[in-house]
């Protein structure tokens, strides 16, 4: 394959939730400091990003559809960002296409006004939700107010109830005293009677009488959380790829697989309720040897997307007798998938060791590691920390199809 695709830096995923409920318009800006942060790569030629660019387009389509407009608003603005303020500045600009330039021109007059009023119903919907989270603080505070009034209650009833009953003890001990101090036997009443000592005083209870309590009602617990829960900013959306997509895939290389070639494949989709779908397996024309795939005729690819509307979702290929791992050249090549969407993936089939790997590079180092490395071909590179990790948000459907599409010509 190619070891090489468009795409500009998105990092992870929804980074601008960490700003969470607060002024609306320091919300928006966050978005837009966000996708103005991308810079042009000058190894990738102009064509590269020409075609990110229509596949930016398509992906915030499907956003707005999805009722995503945050992620929406975030693509047009990363997309007027690039073809407005930075593609100019690439040094071989003027040698791209002018069919390549002038639909992105029309593009641009298309997204422009479109993200003007995605800005105007977000800062509408973020000053809802704020009003929202204030009217709910203001809520949950009178609440808690009104609970801890009704414990204070509770409690000054309780002690009133305490020095009741230990006052009533303290009245039974003295009468006892007194009855038993003024008791006089019969002999003794012969006797001139000698008046008895005055009971003693008792200020307090005894300690040695246990004081009777009434028992507690239990007490709500108390959430004291003053905001709403958010979402992990940096939590990929799940890729959902069908079953019966390896196999068939397997099915399709394995000539190649028996003549010790590698086969690749692109993954492409559409979003739907947030979740990116595979539903297409497009197989470009292409070169394969023991180790590497060289595509062809990429324009082929581009315009099956076009026609049925698909953005590219990750990439697949074999290893006819290694295991499944990505090498130098695979990380180099996915670094442009991951680069373009974070959830990009990379899939390596190994049928002679019966593996299937999921990757993706980490986005906390390796992305940015390889997208910072000029080496080309094979070329060791450091494994700590490591450069890519298992893809987790990858989810397996049985009961999804899958489209194959082999693009190759016939001879």
């Amino acid at each position: 394959m190619n070891k090489e695709n468009s795409g500009t830096k998105t990092g992870k995923h929804y980074p601008w939730k960490d700003v969470g409920i607060s002024d609306p318009r320091a919300r928006l800006k966050s978005i837009a400091d966000y996708a103005s942060a991308v810079e042009i790569d000058r190894n990738i030629p102009p064509q590269r990003y020409y075609r990110s660019g229509v596949e930016m387009i398509r992906q915030a389509d499907m956003c707005l559809k999805d009722d995503d407009l945050e992620y929406a608003y975030f693509l047009y603005l990363k997309f007027i960002t690039i073809f407005v303020e930075k593609i100019r500045n690439h040094p071989d600009f003027n040698a791209a296409r002018l069919k390549d330039r002038e639909e992105n021109q029309q593009t641009l007059r298309r997204v422009m006004p479109k993200a003007e009023e995605l800005k105007k119903q977000l800062l509408g919907q973020y000053q809802t939700e704020l009003h929202k989270y204030l009217e709910d603080v203001k809520e949950r505070e009178k609440k808690e107010k009104e609970r801890l009034k009704q414990e204070e209650l509770e409690r000054l009833r309780e002690e009133e109830e305490k020095r009741t009953k230990s006052a009533a003890l303290a009245a039974v001990k003295a009468a006892k005293v007194a009855m038993t101090a003024n008791i006089i036997s019969p002999d003794d009443a012969k006797l001139k009677r000698i008046p008895s000592a005055p009971p003693k005083t008792l200020t307090s209870p005894p300690t040695d009488l246990p004081a009777q309590t009434s028992s507690k009602e239990k007490r709500p617990a108390v959430d004291r959380s003053t905001k709403p829960a958010q979402c992990d900013s940096f939590t990929l959306r799940d890729i959902v790829l069908p079953t019966k997509l390896m196999p068939s895939f397997l099915m399709l290389a394995f000539s190649n697989t028996m003549g010790n070639k590698e086969t690749c494949g692109i993954l492409a989709g559409k979003l739907e309720r947030n979740k990116l779908l595979v539903t297409h397996l497009l197989i470009p024309e292409q070169t394969g040897s023991p180790d590497s795939c060289v595509t062809h005729n990429e324009e082929d690819i581009f315009d099956y997307q076009d026609q049925h509307n698909l953005i590219t979702l990750g990439w697949i290929h074999t290893h006819p007798t290694q295991t499944a791992f990505l090498s130098s050249v695979d990380l180099h090549t996915h670094c442009a998938y991951q680069l373009l969407m974070a959830e990009a993936i990379a899939i390596v089939c190994a049928p002679k060791h019966e593996e299937t790997g999921y990757f993706i590079l980490t986005p906390e180092y390796g992305l940015e590691f390889i997208a910072n490395c000029r080496e080309t071909g094979f070329h060791p590179h450091p494994t700590d920390p490591p450069l890519y990790m298992k893809a987790k948000h990858c989810k397996l459907d049985v009961t999804a199809s899958i489209n194959v599409v082999d693009l190759r010509r016939k001879s």
